[in-house]
């Protein structure tokens, strides 16, 4: 079953049968039809993060939940109400927690309850942090918790070992849209404003190589890595489209290929190896090693 959430429209698809695909909306119980983030965790429910509120899917029937927060110290409930919350981000620790990146708070959700990540008084946070806007998140072999921060709050790549969380910018981006963890251990970023860097376990290096790479970067089954294009280069006027690096040398898909013009908003893979490329510009396509093919209306 393949997931798809589009950003700023109203709709929502499952991918039933290879090439039909089944609508759900806010008249099927979700809480908005911008859905910005969605993950399957590993007791198989569902959940979406929209622009007002989250959602959870456990296969029968969507339900809007709120984050609701027990105060241990007065043993009372206190009921977040998720209308008004964006929820950009959702990822599941090796653990089970599940984490929410939000407008407001990041959240936790060990099964049974959500908690408020900074009301952990065990959390050091010496640069007072307010992880607000977390808009990817990754965990590395040691198990620390990396994110991204997003728009707005621009605090740039954090780091939670377990005991302290720490910021920092350093390619000077405070905006990090996507991560991801290649065969060796380096941690790839993009960030918003200037370019990808690479954590190689010491060292942080800029990797803005190629004209027209984007930010939105999918790491493949093959061990290739996929990066989106900008919808236009600004120094040659030409497009972008997707493009893969094996390692060694990149190689770029455009309109030549069955791309369209638009700059690409996210990229996953399926369990059979095709890459699904959704568009800022309702543009859904599916790359199957040899052939674009669209399923835009």
């Amino acid at each position: 079953m393949a997931i798809f959430g589009l950003e700023h429209q109203a709709k929502v698809f499952i991918d039933m049968m290879e090439k039909n695909f089944t609508q759900f909306t806010e008249k099927d119980g979700l809480s908005n039809n911008s859905v910005w983030s969605i993950l399957e965790d590993k007791s198989g429910n569902i959940w979406f993060g929209t622009d007002d509120g989250l959602s959870r899917f456990d296969g029968n029937t969507i339900s809007k939940i709120s984050f609701t927060i027990t105060n241990t110290s007065s043993f009372e409930t206190t009921m977040v109400q998720s209308g008004g919350i964006s929820v950009w981000s959702i990822f599941q620790d090796n653990g089970g927690i599940i984490w929410f990146g939000t407008s407001v708070d990041l959240y936790c959700y060990d099964g049974k309850s959500f908690s408020r990540f900074l009301d952990n008084i065990n959390i050091t946070n010496n640069q007072n942090l307010q992880l607000k806007w977390i808009q990817c998140f990754l965990e590395d072999s040691s198990g620390t918790i990396w994110m991204g921060s997003g728009p707005i709050a621009q605090e740039g790549v954090i780091r939670f070992d377990g005991k302290s969380v720490t910021g920092s910018k350093p390619n000077g981006d405070g905006w990090i849209r996507s991560m991801l963890k290649d065969k060796n251990e380096n941690i790839w970023f993009g960030g918003r404003s200037n370019g990808n860097f690479i954590y190689d376990g010491k060292n942080f290096t800029n990797y803005t190589e190629k004209l027209g790479i984007g930010n939105a970067i999918l790491l493949d089954k093959s061990g290739n890595i996929w990066f989106s294009g900008e919808e236009k280069i600004a120094t040659t006027g030409s497009e972008s489209g997707i493009w893969r690096y094996d390692g060694k040398t990149f190689e770029n898909y455009t309109t030549k290929n069955g791309m369209g013009n638009y700059s690409v908003w996210s990229m996953r893979e399926d369990r059979n190896g095709n890459i699904w490329i959704g568009t800022r510009n309702c543009g859904l396509y599916r790359y199957d090693g040899q052939t674009f093919t669209t399923f835009s209306e």
